[in-house]
């Protein structure tokens, strides 16, 4: 009877044993199954420098000036003083910007009919007598606004600069307390007017301003084509010819030039060169010349030597690589940009770039999973990066062959 004890005891127990291991095996296969397999980061790939080699301005050894360009914040080179200084009939960009704040004109319009009187014939010989800059007038004919615009701008017309301020505003005083709030809602702090014209060595600004009028008259449509015309027909006056002589050289298409004794030979100018395959358009000034003739020169020099510093620089390629995965199972993963981007920059402004990527335990190729920042001075983009594989499950012996993950 103790033998058959033992026995059932010996059976008992060896059953319990096989039902205790047949379920750690399966607890152990269930666990191993459902454990998720262990994350893993990017190694991420040193990335080449992006900054270029600094420009080279060529200035010339007199006078004061500043460079900037549309889309490019603040000053990208200067020269000479920064103080304000008499600016001549440049204040006209000032004149035909504070008119039009007023009057207003979209794209392509003429606008109304401005009717002239004895006052501006008026106008017109007390400018004359001023040795001012003068386009003729007759009482009793009419010029649109934009033909009247064109009569300030291109010959550079003191009279029109009266007269458009007086249908503008009423008055000279009206007008200029308008010019003082318009100044001083775009931030021109170093600049003045104290009247319409610029004759006035009181009418002054600094180089830094006149950029950003400069930006302000070619954002204007009225204004920027305008500028660029060499010469117009008008009813009544005639042919009108542009006294920026350097418009269609170099690429130069205005602005606005300034002469008087106190400001001596001035140009605000704009012009479109080409950073790669993209148009640039860069604003520049050059005040405190001896004469037109001689600052033409210098600008032209000026232009050829900093066209070569806007250059088009490739930031991202399509499948460029930044890093990769490999996950414990063999499996990797290249992290590359999903994009080609560029950009035009200016000489040596810093560019820097980031790669931030997410830990991957299973993602699917072309899945986002990281991006890359690219600084340029003070403008930020990003790219997104995806995978080029996908990174899939491993499969159950993996999972049973290597517990926990």
């Amino acid at each position: 009877m103790q033998r058959i004890y033992l026995r059932r005891r010996i059976t008992v127990f060896s059953v319990f044993s096989g039902f205790l291991a047949l379920l750690t095996a399966i607890i152990y296969a269930t666990v191993s199954l459902v454990v998720p397999v262990p994350a893993v980061a990017a190694t991420i790939v040193p990335v080449p420098a992006l900054t270029q080699e600094p420009a080279q301005p060529v200035w010339p050894a007199y006078g004061s000036g500043a460079l900037g360009a549309v889309g490019f914040d603040g000053i990208l080179t200067k020269h000479g003083s920064q103080s304000s200084v008499p600016i001549g009939s440049i204040a006209k960009i000032v004149t035909a910007l504070v008119v039009l704040d007023a009057k207003p004109l979209a794209e392509g319009e003429t606008g109304p009919q401005i009717s002239f009187t004895e006052a501006d014939v008026t106008f017109y010989t007390e400018e004359l007598a001023h040795d001012g800059s003068i386009a003729p007038v007759v009482a009793g004919t009419s010029l649109t606004e934009r033909q009247t615009l064109e009569a300030l701008l291109i010959p550079s017309a003191n009279n029109y600069a009266k007269s458009l301020a007086m249908w503008a505003y009423g008055s000279v005083s009206a007008y200029l307390a308008a010019a003082r709030d318009w100044l001083s809602s775009h931030h021109l702090t170093q600049t003045t007017v104290v009247d319409t014209s610029g004759l006035s060595p009181a009418s002054e600004s600094s180089p830094t301003d006149l950029i950003t009028l400069g930006k302000l008259a070619i954002a204007d449509p009225t204004v920027s084509s305008i500028v660029a015309m060499p010469s117009v027909d008008l009813p009544v006056i005639g042919r009108l010819v542009n006294t920026n002589e350097l418009l269609g050289t170099v690429g130069v298409n205005g602005i606005k030039t300034g002469t008087t004794d106190e400001a001596g030979a001035c140009l605000l100018f704009s012009a479109t060169l080409m950073g790669g395959s993209k148009p640039v358009t860069v604003i520049g000034v050059f005040l405190g010349g001896v004469t037109h003739e001689q600052i033409d020169n210098d600008i032209e020099r000026l232009i050829a030597s900093i066209a070569p510093a806007f250059r088009e620089v490739q930031l991202t390629k399509a499948g460029q690589d930044y890093g990769s995965y490999t996950t414990a199972w063999g499996q990797t993963a290249a992290l590359v940009s999903d994009r080609d981007s560029s950009a035009v920059v200016w000489s040596n402004t810093p560019i820097s770039v980031s790669v931030q990527a997410q830990s991957l335990q299973l993602a699917s190729v072309g899945e986002i999973v990281g991006t890359v920042t690219i600084v340029i001075g003070n403008s930020t983009s990003s790219v997104p990066l995806i995978l080029n594989a996908s990174l899939t499950d491993p499969g159950p012996w993996w999972h049973l062959t290597h517990p926990g993950g």
